[in-house]
């Protein structure tokens, strides 16, 4: 795999499924490392997320997500363009992903041509807690495991 590569899970350690991306993001930590890929969590979004992003070549993102009538659980593979029927939960309150890529492309950033976002469906966004669902903690492992397929190890 040529030039560098970066995976972030993104989210919220104090909000339930919120928290998903972090939780891949912490499995996969010690997995890739070796193989000189940056793995990171961050809770922001939109042009923080951007800004995390500069002088990667490749980026795999990790999130929640809300569907309309999306199952718990579920895993999705996406672009930035195509989130699929929701929100990203990390981009509630601030410019989209793909908003935020397009501004930090306009201004020059040396943005990963590659990006690629794995999304767990989420049961519940709102309440405090430290743990996922049960559904929604059962994904971590499949999406780490996707997220290790997609980098080709």
């Amino acid at each position: 795999m040529a030039g560098k590569t970066i995976v972030v899970g993104v989210g919220n350690p104090l909000r339930a499924d919120d928290s998903a991306g972090l939780w891949v993001a912490r499995a996969l930590r010690d997995r890739l490392a070796p193989k000189g890929i940056t793995v990171v969590e961050a809770s922001v979004g939109g042009l923080d997320l951007v800004e995390m992003l500069t002088g990667y070549d490749r980026a795999v993102l990790i999130d929640a997500i809300q569907t309309k009538g999306g199952t718990p659980g579920q895993v999705y593979r996406t672009t930035a363009g195509a989130v699929p029927g929701g929100r990203l939960a990390s981009g509630s309150h601030t410019l989209d992903l793909a908003g935020a890529l397009e501004l930090g492309r306009k201004l020059g950033l040396p943005l990963p041509s590659e990006i690629v976002i794995f999304a767990i469906e989420a049961a519940d966004l709102e309440s405090f807690s430290e743990g996922c669902t049960p559904a929604v903690a059962r994904a971590v492992p499949v999406c780490a495991e996707m997220v290790v397929e997609e980098l080709g190890l």
